[in-house]
């Protein structure tokens, strides 16, 4: 927020229809902070690109406003919006320099040759492609590629910069490196980005908060620890990183405690939706939070598992157990010495305690992401 503790970025009651029939955004609100790295994520088909698109003046709304600064800006076109923009596919122009692609926003803004210039020396070395202005974008690899797609978006100094799906072309290990890249670049300039992507690691890394939108419709935003750490719905517990899910029914409730009979065993977790007694549930529970083995009467919820199968991904084992009517339970723990003495077919004991089991919504049909 600024000083005003007014948002920078705010929609409210903001709906798209293509159809006039079928809503591809349904009444969102959403308050952006001025400096904030926001992220909207969700499945294909969730409206977060169309919620960027009406944002940078391609889509119209259908009902609803979008300000910015204070401003409405219904009625402004994308090209006085004064917002920086990157796309997936870098919408370089072939036939330019690198630096006569990043000289156009400003050549077309008036600005006099000396400034241009500046200005291009400094993006270069804002996306550490110093000497790169004389090559032609078919010279330069899918990552630079980007680095110059993200130095035209900034360098007229936009307060406002809008990324969709822009790390989606390249292979993962640039990928992850321009995750840090960009996230760089945005607490060196402090400018607002909103981000949209599908791939709930690239907005975890990078995001100030994040914005999880399913049907159109924004299911929670917050930081990514909460957004983990306390999902508000199965969708987002299920979305947010890898989770186990129980489905049962509430037999009694103490306080912000529930008690929940899942696959003939009784499951005592925290209490997030509204629910009584008879109520079906959702049970959420990490499995980095599962332990294997414990002390006897160390956790409230400790079961008997069975062993389905073990993976080694490096510095962690996947298990994969029966337990509570289901075969697909995980259980993450850390590679250290002694994991040889677990075997598929084994029998373990298994615990884990109320504050890190989630009583949630009862999970609707399953999504992609």
């Amino acid at each position: 927020m600024d000083g005003s503790g007014r948002p920078y970025v705010e929609y409210r009651k903001v709906s798209k229809s293509y159809d006039g029939k079928s809503t591809v955004v349904d009444e969102v609100d959403l308050d952006i902070r001025k400096g904030e790295f926001l992220t909207l994520l969700g499945p294909s088909g969730s409206g977060k690109t169309t919620c960027l698109m009406m944002l940078a003046g391609f889509e119209s709304t259908t009902s609803g406003e979008i300000r910015v600064d204070g401003r409405s800006i219904h009625t402004l076109p994308p090209r006085r919006r004064g917002i920086g923009m990157v796309f997936q596919n870098y919408a370089l122009f072939p036939h330019m320099t690198v630096g006569a692609n990043l000289a156009f926003p400003l050549e077309v803004r008036g600005m006099d040759r000396d400034t241009c210039r500046e200005r291009v020396e400094r993006a270069l070395q804002l996306v550490r492609l110093e000497g790169y202005e004389d090559r032609r974008p078919s010279q330069l690899s899918g990552g630079q590629q980007q680095r110059v797609a993200i130095a035209r978006a900034l360098v007229f100094d936009p307060e406002l910069v809008l990324m969709d799906e822009p790390l989606g072309a390249l292979d993962r290990r640039l990928r992850e490196e321009m995750q840090y890249e960009i996230r760089r670049i945005h607490k060196t300039l402090g400018v607002t980005v909103v981000y949209v992507t599908h791939d709930q690691q690239e907005a975890m890394v990078m995001s100030d908060r994040i914005a999880v939108l399913r049907g159109g419709v924004i299911e929670q935003v917050a930081d990514p620890e909460t957004l983990y750490e306390e999902p508000r719905s199965s969708f987002v517990a299920r979305f947010i990183g890898e989770n186990n899910r129980l489905h049962g029914k509430v037999v009694g409730i103490d306080g912000d405690i529930c008690d929940v009979e899942t696959g003939g065993e009784t499951i005592r977790a925290i209490r997030i939706a509204p629910c009584g007694a008879g109520d079906p549930t959702t049970l959420s529970i990490r499995p980095e939070r599962v332990a294997v083995a414990p002390e006897p009467g160390l956790y409230t919820n400790e079961l008997e598992a069975l062993i389905e199968d073990i993976t080694f991904l490096g510095d962690y084992l996947r298990i994969r157990v029966s337990v509570c009517g289901t075969s697909d339970f995980v259980i993450k723990i850390p590679n250290i010495v002694g994991h040889g003495a677990l075997l598929a077919g084994d029998r373990i004991r298994i615990g884990w305690t109320p504050t890190d089991c989630r009583v949630l919504d009862p999970d609707r049909e399953e999504e992609t992401p």
